[in-house]
């Protein structure tokens, strides 16, 4: 069984949580996020520590206080430090532009594709092959990068497409003659 509601979730200086019953709110310098949490999880504040634990001692409740300690936790770090994710474009002519809440990529169709960032992600190309989301929510910053990466996926005899900068594209052997 999981131990990660064992551990307590720091609170770092310039970040303020309210909890009111089982609603918990977390504000901080990137943003504002808020989570209703299940009756099952006991949600305990003291001074900048919260601590977590199940109401019994059922495999789901013990299950949930882990999961409700995890998504607290990146609530935290995201409105004090916030999440990034770097896509990067391999291909022959692949380029992106940002501008505003819009993504534009070139990605080999006969169309260019434009993608409308949701409201909390943000987006800047450091280069022309390269794309960085930032966001408070993790959640939605990795369905964001998972939308823009659908697009055109990485193939393995080439290795084009649009690839997380940190994921590895296994490499297939062409066809022999």
């Amino acid at each position: 069984m999981s131990r990660i509601a064992n551990s307590p979730v720091e609170i770092p200086a310039g970040v303020e949580v309210k909890l009111e019953g089982q609603d918990i709110s977390v504000k901080g310098s990137k943003g504002s996020m808020a989570l209703a949490i299940h009756h099952n999880v006991e949600v305990k504040q003291e001074e900048n520590v919260l601590n977590f634990a199940a109401r019994n001692k059922a495999k789901s409740s013990v299950a949930l206080a882990g999961t409700t300690r995890a998504l607290v936790n990146n609530m935290v770090f995201g409105v004090s430090t916030g999440f990034e994710r770097k896509l990067v474009l391999n291909g022959v002519g692949y380029r992106t532009k940002v501008s505003g809440k819009t993504v534009n990529l070139v990605l080999g169709f006969s169309h260019d594709v434009n993608y409308e960032l949701p409201e909390g992600v943000s987006a800047e190309a450091p280069t022309q092959t390269e794309i960085l989301l930032k966001s408070a929510d993790k959640q939605l910053l990795g369905q964001v990068a998972s939308e823009i990466r659908a697009f055109r996926p990485p193939e393995p005899y080439k290795g084009k497409g649009v690839r997380y900068a940190d994921e590895h594209v296994r490499r297939k052997e062409a066809k022999k003659k």
